[in-house]
């Protein structure tokens, strides 16, 4: 392994041993002036990893991150329970589409690994201890102790016009 890529392995992680830290000391925190310091060092930390974790979200201290947070998206109301590994590059996201079933942010369970590049999308449940492949892109519930892998796309043509309006978290509630 080249000098370089250590480097940045070492910065990831070490970066996002960081950003935890940082998270609870707001969550614990009760002067509203240091509150607002700790947010901005904590934003600029996930703006440099290209990573979003609002701290609304019900996200557990026991996660692990092989490569650090780079590249990571957990959705505001998203939940991750204990025990979880997530790779690089996933998506825990919302659904805010107005004609969706699945409107709303995924709860995942405990123990579950999820592969570099997956997609959760929606107000699914992933069961415990389930396995999900990279690049998976998951839009429908997953039973406890499953593996999910990719398989081909394939494409819906629909006879009328898509609403593909962006809803805000707010209007959600």
């Amino acid at each position: 392994m080249e000098l370089k890529q250590i480097i940045i392995k070492d910065y990831a992680i070490n970066n996002t041993n960081k950003i935890l830290k940082l998270k609870k000391k707001i969550l614990k925190c009760k002067c509203k002036l240091v509150k607002a310091f700790l947010i901005r060092r904590y934003n600029n930390c996930l703006f440099k990893c290209q990573s979003f974790f609002p701290l609304s979200n019900n996200i557990s201290d026991d996660i692990t991150f092989p490569h650090g947070i780079m590249g990571i998206f957990v959705s505001s109301h998203a939940k991750i329970a204990d025990g979880c590994t997530i790779f690089q590059q996933v998506t825990i996201g919302s659904n805010a589409l107005p004609d969706s079933k699945t409107k709303g942010s995924p709860t995942i369970g405990k123990n579950c690994y999820i592969g570099a590049g997956a997609k959760i999308i929606g107000k699914i449940k992933i069961g415990d201890n389930c396995r999900i492949g990279a690049g998976v892109t998951i839009t429908k519930d997953i039973p406890a102790n499953s593996t999910v892998v990719s398989s081909k796309y394939r494409i819906i043509k629909h006879k009328e016009n898509l609403n593909n309006e962006y809803i805000t978290i707010d209007k959600l509630k």
